[in-house]
């Protein structure tokens, strides 16, 4: 009968990476209040592009809402990421497993 070696488990223990893992948290809280912002600029300077270029009044206002769409949605996903990423270090410090060890019977 030939021995199979368990699947080693996916989830690593977090490290602590002291001041340099706060300053991740730092960049990506920024990253967040930039987006927004950012996304509305490039909406509205591409509206106002496409408005002076072809002559159509509401390329402006459909720039600057696809901006904020955008915008948004990149927020979301960036709060549901950061959510996932705090959720499997609560599960990491505490040591909690989903009840997988890996091995076989």
């Amino acid at each position: 009968m030939p021995f199979h070696n368990p699947i080693p488990e996916s989830r690593q223990p977090a490290k602590s990476s002291g001041g340099l893992g706060s300053l991740v948290e730092a960049e990506k809280l920024m990253q967040i209040a930039m987006v927004m912002p950012s996304a509305v600029l490039v909406g509205w300077g591409l509206g106002y592009l496409g408005d002076h270029k072809l002559h159509l009044r509401w390329m402006t206002a459909s720039g600057v809402i696809f901006g904020c769409v955008a915008g948004l949605v990149y927020v979301i996903q960036l709060a549901f990421a950061a959510e996932r990423a705090s959720q499997r270090r609560d599960t990491s410090a505490t040591g909690q497993s989903d009840g997988s060890s890996g091995s076989q019977p």
